[in-house]
């Protein structure tokens, strides 16, 4: 049931509404915060160096604060700013989905956790995954199996 809640579209939704909400209020408050975030969903223009790139990991924090905070935008569902990157300090506007923020960290404390997990395949509906529990629980026992006419 759970996997099914976070999965939903319903779910998602809030989860973004939230993100969006915190990270506009911190904003305006002129509070410095960072956010947590996969890298495959980040974008960068223009794009970072080899160099630079090979060094992040699978799930990175950016810093929002001086000119990167200055420099933020939230629009059409997109948080972008600009950064400096690499000993050379590369500039790059860095955008990414707001469904995409995992975390937003203020003072090394995490004040939003993103526990939706968007599905790329259609929603399962909860009463299908009841029937298909119900079917393996009965397939589990092997004199069940030969109630079951088998298709070949």
């Amino acid at each position: 049931m759970l996997e099914t809640l976070i999965a939903s579209q319903e779910f998602n939704g809030l989860m973004k509404r939230h993100a969006s909400e915190l990270m506009e209020m911190l904003l305006k408050r002129g509070v410095n915060f960072s956010i947590l975030t996969n890298i495959a969903d980040v974008s960068f223009s223009p794009p970072l160096p080899e160099s630079i790139t090979k060094s992040f990991k699978p799930i990175t924090m950016f810093f929002l604060a001086g000119y990167t905070f200055e420099s933020t935008q939230m629009y059409n569902g997109v948080i972008s700013f600009e950064a400096g990157f690499g000993s050379d300090n590369f500039g790059s506007i860095v955008s990414l989905p707001l469904e995409s923020v995992l975390q937003v960290i203020v003072e090394e404390i995490p004040v939003f956790i993103n526990l939706g997990t968007p599905s790329k395949k259609e929603e399962v509906k909860p009463k299908e995954i009841g029937i298909k529990r119900s079917m393996d629980a009965l397939m589990a026992n092997p004199k069940n199996q030969k109630l079951i006419k088998k298709e070949f």
